[in-house]
């Protein structure tokens, strides 16, 4: 179903091998990118950021629905906690872990991050997460509010700090991800980022929204 081919390609790759690999993805119907080997590649790596974001927004007060709701009115396809519960947060857990090893400080998790999964929550995968899964339709799991240190108290909510925050999050990364010849074009990046991981189109994905 994923409409994005992400060929990952080392110095020791011969030309004709990427070539095949791109003539390959494209006769399987796909949008192909190539992307140089580095710690999350170039899609996982720029949705770390992104995700990172929400979390600390999450901790610092807004409603999953409220920080949801505004990247959906962004433009994503899904909100990027409904994104976290059907990755599966413990595999999150374990990607921030090495993104922040590899990239540093920028990428730290909130503190009282690891509650949550303290608190058996995975997502979708185990119906616990930041929504409830246990019935037919999916509601926020208040439940979780009361790992917080804020409680189940939430404040108002300020949906374009929420949608700068995470979006410009996400558009940083993929500009490192240029800087450091991760990618070899923005138009690769741009439609990674729209195909891939579900950027909002009508910008034309994040560098095309940076040169406007």
């Amino acid at each position: 179903k994923m409409p994005l081919l992400e060929i990952i390609v080392i110095p020791q790759n011969p030309e004709w091998v990427v070539a095949t690999c791109v003539e390959f993805g494209k006769k399987m119907g796909k949008h192909v990118i190539v992307v140089n080997d580095k710690t999350g590649f170039y899609t996982s790596r720029i949705l770390a950021p992104y995700i990172n974001e929400a979390a600390y927004l999450f901790y610092e007060g807004n409603s999953v629905d409220d920080i949801d709701g505004a990247m959906m009115d962004w433009g994503y396809p899904v909100g990027p906690l409904t994104l976290l519960d059907e990755v599966g947060i413990d595999v999150a857990a374990k990607v921030t872990d090495i993104m922040l090893k590899n990239y540093g400080d920028r990428l730290k998790p909130p503190d009282g991050w690891h509650t949550i999964i303290d608190d058996g929550r995975y997502g979708r995968k185990n119906k616990k997460g930041f929504y409830n899964y246990k019935s037919k339709k999916k509601d926020v799991d208040n439940s979780i509010y009361k790992l917080l240190p804020q409680g189940v108290s939430r404040k108002k909510a300020d949906v374009a700090e929420i949608q700068k925050r995470c979006g410009f999050g996400f558009v940083n990364e993929a500009v490192l991800c240029l800087e450091e010849n991760v990618l070899r074009t923005p138009r690769d990046g741009d439609v990674g980022a729209v195909f891939g991981l579900g950027f909002p189109p009508f910008p034309g994905g994040p560098f095309n929204f940076l040169d406007h």
